[in-house]
């Protein structure tokens, strides 16, 4: 009985071409149609590894970890000044998914971190808000406010003066100094209150 081979179905052109242009390891500068740029390490064709990311239409900055195409790890994010086109870090810290998420420093007003001078957050964040225990210091102010955050909200905590008198817009009046006057009474109303609580909840 006679064999017959089938010849291979050739490949399309394009499918060789894709093949050749997917990125792994690390690369120059990578544009993309709008502009944006980034330098760094890929896999499987997308942003993977350490890279630095380069927004044209914000100017914004992002140098740091990348997992699978998204900031995950930890990284930088600054922005230009529209004054004197210098840049200026407004989050130091931990990313998720493209999001703030763990231990992270925000910084605010215009000046760089260094010089003290602007309102800076330090503490955990969640999908980019404020979340966890936190420290928010208004040093225009000469403020501290520490507290529990919940979606960038704070929801408790305690603010004193910090640093008031070398402030450079410093509140009117410090904030008074709070005493209790019976705290072993207010203490045990507390407790009384949470024990009564626990004992019907359990009947």
């Amino acid at each position: 009985m006679p064999v017959s081979k089938c010849p291979k179905k050739s490949q399309p052109p394009w499918k060789g071409w894709d093949e050749k242009a997917q990125k792994n390891g690390p690369r120059h500068q990578v544009y993309t149609v709008n502009g944006d740029h980034y330098t760094g390490e890929w896999k499987d064709n997308l942003r993977h590894g350490k890279g630095t990311q380069v927004w044209k239409k914000t100017g914004a900055i992002y140098e740091g970890d990348w997992r699978f195409g998204k900031r995950d790890g930890y990284g930088t994010l600054s922005l230009p000044e529209q004054e004197t086109g210098k840049y200026r870090r407004v989050y130091l810290g931990w990313w998720k998914g493209d999001k703030k998420s763990g231990y992270g420093i925000q910084f605010f007003g215009p000046k760089e971190y260094y010089e003290e001078n602007g309102n800076r957050y330090e503490g955990t964040w969640e999908r980019g808000r404020k979340h966890g225990n936190g420290r928010l210091f208004h040093l225009d102010h000469g403020q501290l406010f520490e507290g529990f955050w919940v979606e960038d909200v704070a929801k408790c905590g305690t603010m004193i003066d910090f640093g008031r008198d070398e402030a450079p817009a410093p509140t009117q009046f410090p904030i008074p100094k709070v005493k209790l006057l019976d705290p072993d009474g207010v203490l045990q109303e507390a407790l009384a209150t949470f024990t009564k609580t626990e004992e019907e909840e359990g009947d």
